[in-house]
Order: C-alpha cells, then structure tokens, then sequence
C-alpha cells in the first residue's frame, strides 16, 4: 500500500483511527466517485466553505471557475481545506446512540496552484468534460479563445490528504441485541435518471458513453 504522505498533524485520524486511509489508489477512487467538493478558505478575514465541481488527473484535483470568481483569487494566496463524502448507506440500530451511516470521505490540504498553460487547461477541460459524459468531449463545439480566456483552472497537489470510510452492519450494545425493531443497513446509491432531450437538440437519443 503506497501512502500519498505519511499522515500530517492535520490528516491523522484520532477518532476511529482504523477507519483512516493514507493510500493514493483509495484518496482517488473517493474524488473520482464524488461530482462536488467543499473548499474551505479564508477571504477578508472571513472563514468561507463553498461546494464546487472538482476532477483529478494523476496527482492533481483540479476546480475551475469564472475568471473574475474572488474564491478562486484567494485559493492562490493562503491554504485552503477541501473536503468530500459520498453516503452508501443507511445504519439503523435498535438505539438511537448507534445509528450510523456508511460512508467514504476525503480531507486534503494545500495551496492551489494556477494552471495557466492553455494546452494543459485544455487537456484538463477535456478530462473534466468526459468524467462528466465519457467520450463527450470530441463530440462538442471547440473551446473559443474567449472561453478560455475567461476560465481559471486551479489544482490542488494530493500531497497531505487522508480518507475516512465506515462500512458493515450495526453495533450495537448487547443488552439492546433483542430490542424488538428492525436493524440493519439501508443501502443509497448514486444513479441517473432518464435523459431529458431538448426540443431543439440536433441529435434525438442521448449518446452511450464512449
């Protein structure tokens, strides 16, 4: 198992420690899996957290916004926190003390950079496009000078960053084990619906990934 760090005084885990993943593959699959990060920073002296979609390539989570965003302008100047959590189910116990939820999150620290190369904006615009929809991005309308020009792309290193994953059934204390109510795990799973197609769309049925 490959540590992307060993675990800083920020990512140790101290509560439930064996839970705590230091491990790139296990940090990549959590931020692959997850469509919104919270970024955590200060601006003005003010604490701000703000939820934004994220991507990652290698090493990198990257987050993208308007030129003008003043979030983005303070993310270069100071470290910011940044974290995700996707919920894959439901622990019901037979105490209200016990009940738990099944889950897998990330917590990374750093300062984001600036990607100012226009090719590698681009390859990272295109990596963001096919996370979305695989395979959409050669379909599209080239990006315009323009557009580009009004995209900031900023990435974070994965350098000091830990995940956190509960998973199993429920804990519950013996004396509580013939409690008459239902126990157990209700699972939850991300899933998309049925495409809606606009009226004015050039192609009627919603492309298989690519």
């Amino acid at each position: 198992m490959t540590q992307a760090t060993a675990p800083s005084a920020r990512t140790k885990l101290r509560r439930h420690p064996e839970r705590g993943h230091y491990d790139f593959d296990t940090l990549a699959a959590i931020i692959d899996d997850a469509w919104v990060c919270h970024v955590s920073f200060t601006l003005d002296g003010a604490v701000h957290a703000m939820p934004t979609a994220h991507w990652r390539v290698g090493d990198y989570l990257y987050i993208h916004g308007a030129r003008a965003s003043r979030m983005l302008k303070a993310l270069t100047d100071s470290d910011a926190c940044v974290t995700l959590a996707q919920v894959d189910g439901l622990v019901l116990a037979r105490s209200a003390f016990h009940h738990s939820m099944n889950f897998r999150s990330v917590v990374a620290y750093g300062r984001f950079e600036r990607v100012d190369d226009d090719a590698h904006k681009l390859d990272t615009m295109k990596a963001f496009i096919d996370k979305v929809a695989p395979g959409r991005w050669a379909s599209l309308r080239p990006v315009s000078d323009k557009e580009l020009n009004a995209t900031t792309v900023l990435r974070l290193k994965l350098s000091e960053a830990s995940a956190k994953i509960r998973s199993g059934g429920v804990k519950d204390d013996e004396a509580d084990l013939t409690w008459p109510v239902w126990a157990g795990v209700l699972p939850l799973a991300f899933t998309p619906g049925t495409p809606i197609t606009e009226s004015d769309s050039q192609v009627a049925d919603f492309p298989p990934p690519g």
